[in-house]
């Protein structure tokens, strides 16, 4: 007996309609701009019910008027109708959603115009959202469909893709399962993953469908899966960046910012019958580094037991040995989600990730990661890309990388757990001496003794000019810092002292930074423990300098200075006694004792014009012009600068030419704020330029930045106003720059009470 099976009204009454045409399927699918695959479909009644706009274009195409025209667009929305109650329920239904969701408010308009796009109908929206592990996507995809299910009434569909196990799932099964969402019986499923991908994007095409693809493993596998054109969307959530997936837009998911985090977790604790205090929720907020996960975990544990202090729980989080072991709650554990990451790479790129956690700073590049992981410069591109890919490492820009707190914590654990103690110490051993020779290289190109430094060891990043090597101080700042304070530990004294000895005149250029304290405390620790006076001296008058410029605090510069003295007359070092006397005299003048510092840098000239270190003398005739010009000399004041800036420009004056150029533009300016002082505005103006020129040239940021406030004060005084709004609002962006806050709001200030 031959079964047949009934045409549904609409595909009779649209082949009826093509007959009368004259049209075969070809042309009517040209007319109309529908495919010819999906008009075929509609005839044999596998498509009962398209889209309005789809049977619009038919009629236009078939010329339909009146009575017709409307049978054919009520009966394709009778079949939308029957269609909608007729397809399968339950089959990739897109998870619950989480009432207490916060956040992404941008994250989440940028779905609602992905999808709201028309744009072209030859190509459908598809979004990609990708980052590390525990920030969420799974959730914000969820939340997001759930969101825009009012402009889905064809249905949102929800298939975990398996990306990060073993086995992900197999593009055939996932079309299977999607055709089926779609309302295709399992015998009308093409055998071949080509005939599936086809038959899913025609579906797609005239309805109005969201499909979220949770945890693609692979470009290969999310191609077939995505919508070719039409009305369907797709997101698609991925730890990997999937570079190599085309026609996507992409959203990368960062970490919340605090007050968002705070949200989120008051939000899962809102029901907690404990009183915990914003603040402590706050400092759990923090500690969770906005990681969503992290914060499901700690939220849910405080729930699930009410008795439990938030403040203890914090004490416990605070604790970086402890933190991963407390961020887990049943089966939630943010280590496993790190881990399924960890477990992709390749065993090389795993012994790299876990070295990096020896890494003291902030962030690193591709050398010192070669270094760590023994491998060469062109590997480690290779392996830090990697990690990048499945979220490991996040790229800081300018080649700089860097670990997300509690992932590094958990290349720790790795560490410590795949890697013996002994080959541990050998490793950090060896990260640590070469950051101290490189830090040294670079310290040398600004001592003007030294000249530019020898070819480095080959091991070591070459540096061609300050510039480079200037970059190099400030970028691994806490890298060279932290092999510093390793270094110290361990009793290289020599390594510890030679590295703090070559950053004396670096830092001068950066005399700012917070951490000068520190280095040249270790230095004098390392001399001490060499049985050196005289180097240890040398240290103490650079804390005296710490003390006098940075940190403004002219009692202690007086106390080291003392010390200094005291070893420098011991061991009979007048460049040392001569050091000493030069500090006391400008922590004397900033006391006011203008006397004493007045004979203090007199006598320390002297000592270091008959030793021939000129470059040391001029400093100190510069710095007798300003005891002279806080007395209010200012005639003589100007005189000494003007001395001092001959003197400078005299080539044969013994002065180094980096020193001479250093200084000369500070003396240059000193003499327009003596100008200025005389009543010589117009003078002191002309000089002051020429000198901000000459120090931006230098990059001497410091004494640029006091040049311009002084500038912007003559320009005020002389009635330019403009002028000088724009010289204080450069000064305040320059010591912004220097690490000054204070003198940067004193400028902002007088720039927004200029009248």
């Amino acid at each position: 007996m031959l079964l047949i099976t009934a045409i549904p009204p609409f595909a009779e009454l649209l082949r009826r309609h093509r007959h009368a045409a004259r049209l075969t399927l070809e042309q009517l699918a040209e007319l109309s701009g529908v495919s010819g695959r999906t008009l075929s479909d509609m005839e044999r009644g596998r498509s009962r019910g398209p889209q309005h706009r789809t049977v619009t274009a038919l009629a236009d195409a078939l010329a339909l008027e009146g009575a017709d025209r409307k049978q054919l667009i009520e009966l394709a929305r009778d079949g939308r109708l029957r269609d909608h109650w007729k397809r399968p329920t339950g089959l990739c239904e897109l998870p619950r959603n989480i009432d207490d969701f916060a956040g992404r408010a941008a994250e989440l308009a940028w779905t609602k115009n992905l999808v709201r796009d028309e744009g072209s109908a030859a190509v459908a929206a598809v979004g990609l959202i990708t980052g590390p592990a525990g920030l969420g996507k799974t959730a914000f995809a969820i939340h997001a469909g759930h969101t825009l299910r009012p402009d889905f009434p064809d249905g949102v569909f929800f298939l975990d893709l398996f990306g990060m196990s073993s086995r992900p799932l197999p593009v055939d099964q996932a079309l299977a399962q999607l055709l089926r969402a779609l309302g295709v019986p399992d015998q009308q499923i093409p055998p071949d993953i080509a005939e599936c991908a086809s038959l899913y994007r025609s579906l797609l095409r005239d309805r109005r469908v969201l499909v979220v693809l949770d945890n693609a493993a692979s470009e290969e596998q999310i191609r077939p899966l995505l919508p070719g054109g039409g009305l369907g969307r797709a997101l698609v959530t991925s730890r990997r960046l999937l570079a190599g997936l085309e026609g996507v837009r992409r959203l990368n998911l960062g970490p919340l910012p605090l007050l968002d985090t705070t949200l989120l977790l008051t939000g899962i604790t809102r029901d907690r019958g404990a009183s915990d205090g914003e603040s402590v929720l706050t400092q759990l907020a923090q500690l969770c580094g906005g990681l969503p996960l992290a914060v499901r975990i700690i939220g849910n544990r405080l729930v699930s037991r009410p008795a439990w202090s938030a403040a203890e729980l914090v004490t416990r989080l605070a604790d970086d040995e402890r933190r991963l072991d407390q961020l887990k709650a049943g089966d939630l554990k943010i280590a496993n989600a790190f881990r399924m990451s960890y477990e992709q790479l390749a065993p090389s790129a795993r012994k790299v990730f876990r070295r990096l956690a020896l890494v003291t700073g902030h962030d690193f590049d591709a050398t010192l990661a070669a270094v760590v992981g023994e491998i060469s410069v062109e590997d480690a591109w290779d392996v830090l890309d990697e990690l990048i890919d499945l979220g490991l490492l996040q790229d800081s820009g300018a080649g700089r990388y860097r670990f997300h707190d509690l992932v590094r914590l958990f290349a720790r654990e790795r560490l410590k757990a795949e890697d013996p103690a002994a080959e541990r110490e050998a490793i950090g051993g060896t990260m640590t001496s070469w950051l101290l020779r490189m830090a040294t290289t670079a310290g040398r190109w600004f001592e003007p003794a030294y000249g530019h430094p020898d070819q480095p060891d080959a091991d070591l990043a070459d540096l061609s000019s300050e510039e480079e090597a200037d970059h190099w101080l400030r970028v691994n700042v806490g890298n060279w810092l932290g092999a510093l304070g390793t270094a110290a530990s361990d009793g290289r004294h020599s390594a510890v002292l030679d590295c703090v000895e070559s950053l004396d005149w670096f830092s001068d250029r950066w005399m700012h930074a917070p951490h000068w304290h520190e280095v040249f405390s270790l230095g004098v620790e390392a001399a001490a423990g060499l049985g050196d006076p005289v180097r240890q001296a040398g240290q103490l008058n650079s804390l005296a300098w710490v003390h006098l410029l940075p940190r403004d605090d002219p009692e202690t510069a007086l106390r080291y200075t003392t010390e200094a003295m005291d070893l420098a007359t011991r061991s009979g070092s007048t460049a040392e006694i001569a050091s000493a006397l030069h500090h006391a005299g400008g922590a004397l003048r900033s006391l006011g004792r203008l006397d004493e510092a007045t004979a203090s840098e007199t006598r320390a000239a002297e000592m270091f014009k008959a030793n021939g270190d000129f470059d040391a003398y001029c400093h100190c005739l510069g710095a007798l012009g300003t005891c002279l010009r806080d007395a209010g000399h200012h005639a003589e004041a100007l005189e000494r600068y003007l001395d001092l800036w001959a003197f400078l420009n005299d080539a044969g004056s013994g002065v180094t030419p980096s020193v001479a150029a250093f200084a000369r533009p500070i003396a240059l300016a000193r003499a327009g704020e003596c100008l200025g002082l005389l009543g010589r505005r117009p003078e002191a103006i002309t000089k002051l330029v020429e000198a901000i020129g000459l120090m931006e040239q230098a990059q001497s940021h410091v004494p640029q930045a006091h040049a311009l406030e002084t500038l912007g004060s003559l320009l005020a005084d002389e009635g330019r106003k403009d002028e000088s709004s724009r010289a204080y609002a450069r000064a305040a962006e320059v010591f912004e720059a220097v690490g000054d806050a204070n003198a940067s709001r004193r400028c902002r200030d007088l720039v927004s009470t200029a009248p």
